[in-house]
């Protein structure tokens, strides 16, 4: 069993330095997954729009950092919630105050509800559609910002996962970040079906996008519906019959072409299939690309299937 090196993250002037250093503990002896498949270095996951005030509860790498299996750089410009998440933050996560979009100069436009702030403008006609959200994205403050591009940021060395909600801004990331997105194996965005901004992309528009960077859907973390007024229920304001409104989809770099992803890449896709999403068939069909390529000896996918079973975490 090897050590594993963990990258330390250290702020120096207006750059951000990942120092490896050898610590005196045996990560890799904590979790069979990472001893198995051995990976070059830790998961590199970049969080846009990482909101600590938002309702969107935990992030899907939780586990994976509190395991000290990853490295987290978050990006979220709204000062409160940037001050909340350098509060609490471990040596294995920095987080930056960028505005990551276009390149260009905008204005951040505080709403009321702070989960909907943005760089666009809220539409009150849609808004008006639903209970509640007309207060919810009444702008009280606006901020003016300079963006920068996914690409440009030097901060950023690997994106493995990346985990961005920018209430409407997602394929101008997605669009200027080309790059830096070329070598990561997966996705989670939010996506509008309605959308409740004005000028804002709407799923089909991302989906194909992201299709075109060589990546598939691949889940709904959660589904967000809404009951169209004037129906509505005052004592459940989140009630809702069937109209779909926004999701959080993850994609994955596509699957029916391995030849088109290293081994590095394979193994980190297993590691967040696994530890992110339970998506324990996509982890063991990683493991099967490995053994093919002799990276994994034969009888891994035997192994992990008892790492499952050991977890108590085996598929319904």
């Amino acid at each position: 069993m090897s050590l594993i090196l963990i990258p330390i993250a250290t702020q120096m002037g207006d750059s951000l330095e990942f120092v490896c250093e050898v610590q005196d503990i045996m990560i890799a002896a904590s979790d069979p997954l990472v001893e198995m498949l051995r990976p070059e270095r830790l998961t590199a996951i970049v969080d846009i729009g990482a909101n600590p005030l938002s309702s969107d509860g935990e992030p899907p790498y939780r586990q994976m950092l509190a395991k000290r299996l990853c490295t987290v750089v978050g990006f979220e410009p709204q000062p409160d919630a940037h001050a909340e998440l350098n509060q609490k933050k471990g040596d294995l996560e920095a987080y930056l105050p960028y505005a990551v979009g276009d390149g260009s100069v905008g204005i951040l436009k505080v709403c009321r509800a702070r989960g909907m702030s943005s760089l666009l403008s809220p539409d009150p006609r849609s808004l008006s559609l639903f209970p509640g959200f007309l207060d919810y994205g009444q702008v009280i403050q606006e901020i003016p910002v300079e963006t920068r591009t996914l690409d440009s940021i030097d901060e950023i060395r690997e994106i493995d996962l990346l985990k961005i909600d920018v209430q409407g801004q997602e394929l101008s990331v997605f669009l200027n970040g080309r790059s830096r997105l070329s070598n990561a194996v997966a996705l989670q965005t939010e996506v509008s079906f309605v959308p409740l901004y004005l000028r804002q992309p709407v799923f089909g528009e991302i989906d194909l996008a992201l299709r075109g960077f060589g990546f598939i859907p691949h889940m709904f973390v959660n589904l967000n519906k809404r009951m169209i007024l004037p129906i509505h229920d005052s004592a459940r304001p989140f009630a809702s019959m069937n109209q779909l409104l926004e999701a959080d989809i993850v994609y994955v770099r596509d699957f029916t072409q391995p030849e088109r992803m290293s081994a590095e890449q394979l193994k980190q896709l297993a590691l967040i299939s696994h530890h992110c999403y339970a998506s324990y068939d996509l982890a063991a069909n990683c493991i099967h690309r490995l053994i093919e390529r002799k990276v994994a000896p034969p009888g891994s996918v035997e192994q992990y299937l008892s790492i499952i079973a050991q977890a108590g975490a085996a598929p319904d």
